[in-house]
């Protein structure tokens, strides 16, 4: 089973009017810098801040009216939560997230500001996919996973087959598509997209350090789970283990994955504020972090498409990251 540009498409078709057709940025800043065209798609412009709102509406909106009535669970740090929290809500449809105690705070007040009911657990002691499951059965719910399902990738490949087009409108070929990996529900449906459009562009995958899942799972050949003793400044991107589903299409399609610290990403932070005008979560920078710290190789003249997957950074933890060096 997977995802086919024909999927994605259809995916476009239904998010058309609910989710944000975000533009592609440039900065000439960023391009002297680097040396090479980098051409920035801006998901911190996208409904609740991030890409997760594609996925989420594209599976809500393919629920029957029995499954609607029931309402959907959903278990995530805080993007995914906000994305399936507005989706139900434009859709009618009863949800609730179970989320992390220590989840930033704007991203809980968000997720309950759309309606959605919140379950906190703690992440040391307590497993939110049993937790989910067993509301869910309670209830009668739909469980709507982060990144694992092909729906949720195929609303997240709208994020490629927009990039690719809207480059082609400028007469752009990517050599290179940069984008974060966590459980690999994004970078799955972009490679898929920009790999029907356009084959012969390389696409580079980012990890946070110590959560380079994917990355060992690529070396090894086979899904590997990694038992992290730290936690890493990119809490959406905390996955111990790329997906069933993600997993084989990330074989398939990635040129190479770069690994970022969280000086990089902190780094790559500061600098979109300061430069690009942007403010960025720390997990939805990784990509720029890798750029800026020489992490991905080029291809061709190096014309390069950046995801920029998120914006939803806790403003106390913001300000310190401003302040740092």
């Amino acid at each position: 089973m997977s995802v086919t540009l024909a999927d994605i498409e259809a995916a476009a078709a239904r998010i058309k009017g609910h989710a944000v057709e975000t533009p592609l940025i440039e900065s000439p800043a960023l391009n002297d810098r680097l040396g090479r065209r980098v051409l920035i798609k801006p998901e911190t412009l996208q409904r609740v801040g991030a890409f997760k709102f594609r996925g989420a509406y594209n599976r809500l909106a393919q629920l029957d009216a029995d499954q609607r009535k029931a309402g959907v669970v959903a278990f995530s740090s805080g993007n995914h939560a906000q994305g399936v929290a507005l989706a139900a809500k434009l859709l009618g449809i009863p949800a609730l997230i179970v989320m992390p105690a220590d989840a930033p705070v704007v991203k809980v007040e968000a997720t309950r500001g759309y309606g959605a009911e919140v379950r906190l657990y703690d992440r040391l002691t307590e497993d939110r996919v049993a937790i989910a499951a067993q509301i869910a059965a309670q209830r009668g719910s739909v469980v709507v996973p982060a990144f694992d399902d092909l729906d949720i990738i195929a609303g997240q490949g709208t994020v490629g087959l927009e990039l690719v087009t809207q480059a082609k409108a400028l007469g752009v070929t990517f050599d290179v598509v940069v984008s974060p990996v966590g459980g690999g529900g994004l970078m799955a449906g972009v490679a898929t997209a920009v790999k029907a459009l356009s084959p012969k562009t390389a696409l580079v995958g980012v990890e946070p350090a110590g959560f380079d899942d994917t990355l060992r799972s690529l070396q090894a050949g086979s899904r590997q789970t990694l038992t992290p003793t730290t936690r890493s400044l990119c809490d959406a991107l905390e996955s111990p283990a790329p997906g069933e589903l993600t997993f084989p299409i990330l074989q398939q399609t990635l040129a190479d994955i770069a690994v970022v610290s969280d000086a990089e990403v902190a780094h790559a932070m500061r600098y979109a504020f300061s430069t690009l005008k942007l403010v960025t979560e720390p997990g939805g920078s990784v990509g720029l972090a890798a750029l800026l710290a020489g992490k991905v190789k080029t291809w061709g003249d190096g014309t390069t498409g950046l995801v920029l997957s998120g914006g939803n950074v806790d403003p106390a933890l913001f300000a310190e990251i401003l302040a740092g060096d």
